[in-house]
């Protein structure tokens, strides 16, 4: 018997193809799961790692990462259950790409640092650009530090130490040395031929040259795109921008950040004391940064420190335990106030039933008013010429919530005891949300004018002001109306 015949219909030359799943790009960790990234690598690539280092299958380990970026080896240490993480360093050992400490978080850096001889980092790390070098030895105790820069090579030790010379979070830190810089009075051939020339000692990837003058201040920036557009003979002086940005190598990386955010740059030249060139901070180290600060400022706020998720036991602990003091202070001076009520509160048990949602809910609208407020100062949305208008705003949100929240919380408390506790807790909630939205702006801006960092206290200082008002003004009330 023969096979059935299929007889395709003609193609409709108007019909639109079906659409196909993109191919998987090759070496690509297998996705388990639809909802797992489409980059980095997933929970089953993990387990299949796991399992082959517990086999003590070296090589298939090998073979399984070698193709990977260094950042999804860096991801793959993260994950990887901690007992087996020596082993998954040993297998990277020979041949090991320093990129991979760049990328991979602090906190568990110096557990795979510890893994390598002095002379195997500085052999890996002089591969690194000079920013990403600095990232790296910086993070190392002083006796590491100083043996891995004692086996780099001198030139690229001196540059290293240049960049080490410089506060932590200061663009000098940041920046990279290697970089694209030529006379103001070359042409674009002469430029060209520049590049090709020194292809193997100039930067990997660059996205502007810089033009000097004979003292190395910067004249202004010549644009790739733009450069490769003109005839050789075009002097590279009459396709310069002149309207660009220098950054002081004393700079916050903060200030750094929302220099390129503001402006929207890809790159920037830093420039020393004499405003003489000394290096470049490209976007990629940027959105480092961002990410960094933001992590930063959102630790601070719940009063960790910056004890991430890799810290010892003991170093979170220590980190979380000091502010968890000083809110245990706090609270003690709330409850004194509870105390100075003791009375009110024994001939109305209903009080004691209804006061902690004044306080909660002040605590609530306050942090969000603070979070806006710290979020604002940090990428400079919040300066002295808004201050006003923004808090008179934040007042009037205060207001309109607290009469939302008054009228819900009045006629419940109402229903559930009396009319006049309805009413009482229902004027509470207007004080207390209106004093919360004050303070919420208030304890940012005053830590900010003090020098100190609004993100660290004012979650604290904040929920001590909302329990202390939140109390006082419904057992207050309560003790003028009902008593």
């Amino acid at each position: 018997m023969n096979a059935p015949t299929h007889v395709s219909e003609p193609l409709d030359p108007h019909a639109v193809p079906p659409t196909l799943p993109p191919e998987p790009p090759p070496n690509a960790p297998p996705n388990a799961d639809e909802n797992e990234p489409a980059y980095g690598v997933d929970s089953a690539f993990v387990a299949q790692v796991e399992a082959l280092l517990r086999a003590g299958r070296v090589g298939a380990v090998r073979a399984e990462v070698e193709d990977l970026h260094a950042a999804d080896i860096a991801d793959l240490i993260e994950q990887i259950d901690p007992a087996l993480r020596e082993d998954m360093v040993e297998v990277l050992r020979p041949g090991f790409d320093a990129e991979v400490l760049s990328y991979l978080n602090p906190g568990l850096r110096d557990a795979v640092v510890e893994v390598f001889e002095p002379k195997e980092l500085a052999a890996a790390v002089a591969e690194l650009d000079t920013d990403d070098a600095a990232d790296v030895i910086g993070g190392m105790d002083d006796e590491t530090r100083a043996a891995v820069l004692e086996n780099l090579p001198a030139e690229d030790r001196a540059l290293v130490q240049e960049n080490l010379a410089y506060g932590e979070d200061t663009a000098g830190r940041l920046m990279q040395r290697a970089l694209v810089a030529v006379p103001q009075f070359w042409t674009v051939g002469q430029t060209i031929g520049h590049l090709r020339a020194t292809a193997d000692d100039g930067p990997e990837d660059f996205h502007a040259v810089f033009v000097v003058d004979p003292l190395h201040r910067v004249m202004g920036t010549l644009p790739l795109a733009r450069l490769l557009r003109h005839t050789p003979d075009t002097p590279v002086s009459g396709l310069i921008d002149d309207d660009f940005h220098t950054i002081p190598a004393t700079m916050d990386q903060e200030e750094v950040a929302n220099l390129f955010r503001q402006y929207a740059l890809v790159s920037a030249p830093v420039v020393d004391a004499a405003e003489r060139l000394i290096g470049v901070v490209t976007v990629d180290d940027v959105v480092h940064v961002i990410d960094e600060e933001a992590g930063d400022d959102l630790l601070k706020m719940g009063g960790v420190g910056d004890a991430g998720v890799y810290q010892s036991v003991l170093k979170t602990a220590r980190a979380r335990v000091v502010w968890l003091v000083v809110n245990l202070g706090t609270a003690f001076l709330a409850s004194a106030v509870i105390a100075q009520f003791e009375a009110t509160i024994e001939k109305i048990v209903a009080l004691a039933v209804l006061m902690p949602i004044v306080a909660s809910m002040g605590g609530n609208a306050g942090t969000q008013t603070v979070t806006v407020a710290v979020r604002a100062l940090a990428t400079r949305q919040l300066l002295p010429s808004n201050a006003v208008r923004l808090l008179n705003k934040e007042l009037v949100v205060g207001i309109i919530n607290g009469v939302v929240f008054a009228v819900m919380v009045g006629l419940i408390a109402g229903a559930w005891f009396d009319a006049m506790i309805g009413v009482v807790i229902a004027c509470a909630m207007v004080i207390n949300l209106f004093v919360a939205a004050l303070f919420g702006m208030l304890i940012p801006l005053g830590l900010e004018r003090l020098g100190a960092d609004p993100a660290v206290a004012s979650t604290v200082f904040l929920t001590t002001v909302t329990d202390v008002v939140g109390f006082f003004s419904f057992l207050g009330l309560a003790a003028a109306i009902l008593l």
